[in-house]
């Protein structure tokens, strides 16, 4: 095939096709247009073209969580390959498989003011699980394989155990333009099998003896992909009369026997029902809580052992009570327990007794929702339940994916939200890349703070009807009128709320989408049901909420007992 003459281009893509790596993000630039040539040459790569780098990045980064595969970016030399930083530590927190490709100058060049040239061998190393830096020339006795064995070895290390983004820093000269014929598909590949681990089953029935009843056991999970055999497993432990299992909102598992309302059932406990249920062990799988109740919790007890199940990049003890980091997939060892469990049944009442205040709280929370004037809670308790079966669900960080938190998600399809850094930053592109891949709708639920950080998304070539938003138009930073950090601060409407000037039916005809607003709640009822039924372009929904209103009864529902 008629491609790039860089041999080390022409390397890389062969080893993406090899390794399975089936998308690619592209930005345009001088400086990686030999690697541009080489993917887009590859019919088996699909690429795709955003022109922000920040945005490519949580577009590739949507892309990677919802196929649940690598997905390559590629970019030029310079502050380009920066722009990738939030998105790539999202991945390296989420454990998400990026390929970070940054084209780069010869070394000889940097500092010596040429243009576009910066130290990028090792610009992302805190957020990647490993780099490497390929020289500009491979016309020497081992620069084939170097080559070959630099790039075999990140895109293992991208899906290897806990997976995570990578970086593939390859240096070019010029000229950059010039084509040569290219066998392609002859690079070595290396593979590389990764044998399942179980505990014993001796070993599991020791674990299973340590925690049975009448000791009092609490499961939590944090962000999760959906994962049906984790689910069973759960369901088995919560089955058992001395366990609870509590799931957040994007956790993506759901079970009648789960407390899936974690914020509004710690909130409604008396101080004697929170000693009379704190767990002798709690264990933790997922990753990072939302909820800060369930974390402030934990923390001030005195007398409980925290374990923390699953593939970690370091030792996480976030409650100051961990005794046992178990380094497996949570649904298999959490099968294991529960099998291991069975054995040890034995009568307790901890389970139905969690399981009644959870009742409680939610009849507590229906009874304050329809007292509730209108506000940013009245609309999220509409919106939640009316998302058609078969939707994705993406929340944006601030006020979205707490309010989320109080609802009833167990109907929603999939939900997600950037809690790797829980970064405001790119929420909209990630949402954007997942609807790419994803074969039915797709739809965000943001704020106008977030929103406009993230405007590139709405602008990209890759919108497409599959791709609906809402955005909660309350005046700005919503959490900054509820957080106790903020909201009592002279400077909270100047420096933090800082309401926004958001001309969104612009926004939205200028880039083709269907657009509706809602003022009131008659009116969001009006509304929501049109802009399901757009099938023929995007549409973005607007709700217009008041600002410390809203604040005012967020507030006003952690104090209800």
């Amino acid at each position: 095939m008629l491609t790039t003459d860089k041999l080390s281009c022409n390397i890389l893509a062969d080893l993406l096709v090899a390794h399975g790596i089936n998308r690619a993000v592209l930005s345009p630039g001088s400086r990686n247009a030999p690697l541009v040539i080489a993917l887009t040459r590859r019919e088996s790569l699909q690429t795709s073209v955003v022109i922000d780098e920040r945005s490519a990045a949580f577009i590739a980064l949507g892309m990677a969580i919802q196929s649940g595969e690598p997905v390559a970016l590629v970019c030029t030399s310079g502050t380009a390959l920066l722009n990738y930083a939030p998105a790539v530590a999202e991945a390296f927190y989420r454990g998400v498989p990026l390929i970070v490709i940054s084209a780069d100058r010869p070394e000889e060049w940097i500092d010596q003011d040429d243009s576009q040239t910066i130290w990028q061998q090792n610009a992302l190393a805190p957020y990647v699980k490993r780099s490497c830096d390929i020289p500009a020339h491979t016309d020497f006795s081992n620069g084939e394989w170097v080559c070959n064995r630099l790039i075999n070895d990140l895109l293992l290390e991208a899906v290897n155990a806990r997976k995570g983004p990578v970086h593939i820093n390859i240096r070019l000269d010029a000229p950059l333009s010039r084509v040569n014929e290219f066998q392609p598909d002859c690079s070595r590949v290396v593979r590389m099998v990764s044998p399942s681990v179980e505990l014993p089953t001796a070993e599991a029935r020791r674990i299973g003896a340590t925690i049975a009843s009448p000791r009092k056991v609490l499961i939590i999970v944090g962000f999760h992909e959906p994962d049906e055999k984790l689910n069973r497993a759960l369901a088995k432990l919560a089955a058992l009369p001395n366990v609870a299992v509590m799931t957040e909102t994007i956790a993506n598992l759901h079970s009648p026997l789960f407390i899936n309302r974690i914020d509004s059932t710690l909130c409604r406990l008396t101080d004697g029902e929170r000693r009379e249920l704190a767990p002798d062990v709690v264990i933790t799988a997922g990753g990072a809580l939302v909820s800060r109740f369930v974390k402030e919790w934990l923390r001030s007890l005195s007398d409980v052992e925290h374990w923390h199940v699953g593939l970690s990049h370091t030792t996480i003890d976030c409650f100051k009570h961990l005794t046992l980091r178990i380094e497996m997939r949570p649904s298999v060892f959490l099968r294991q327990l529960a099998s291991a469990l069975q054995i040890f049944k034995a009568q307790s009442d901890y389970a139905a007794r969690w399981r009644k205040v959870m009742a409680y709280a939610v009849e507590t929370h229906d009874s304050y929702i329809t007292a509730s004037p209108w506000s940013d809670m009245k609309a999220f308790s509409f919106i939640i339940p009316h998302i058609p079966p078969r939707w994705n669900l993406h929340l944006s960080n601030g006020t979205p994916i707490r309010y989320a938190q109080l609802m009833d998600c167990s109907r929603i399809h999939r939900c997600d939200c950037n809690r790797g850094v829980s970064g405001i930053d790119g929420c909209s592109s990630t949402a954007l890349g997942a609807s790419v891949v994803y074969k039915d709708t797709t739809l965000l639920i943001t704020g106008d703070m977030s929103c406009q950080y993230d405007l590139a998304a709405f602008s990209s070539q890759l919108v497409s009807p599959k791709f609906k938003v809402i955005v909660i138009c309350n005046g700005g930073g919503g959490i900054f009128r509820f957080i106790s950090s903020t909201s009592s601060l002279p400077e909270l409407e100047e420096c933090f709320a800082v309401g926004t000037r958001l001309p969104l039916r612009q926004i939205a005809e200028g880039y083709g989408f269907a657009y509706h607003e809602a003022h009131d709640l008659a009116g969001l009822q009006r509304e929501f049901k049109d802009f399901v039924a757009v099938d023929d372009a995007p549409a973005l929904l607007a709700v217009f909420t008041p600002a410390e209103e809203s604040a005012e009864v967020l507030k006003r529902y952690f104090q209800q007992q």
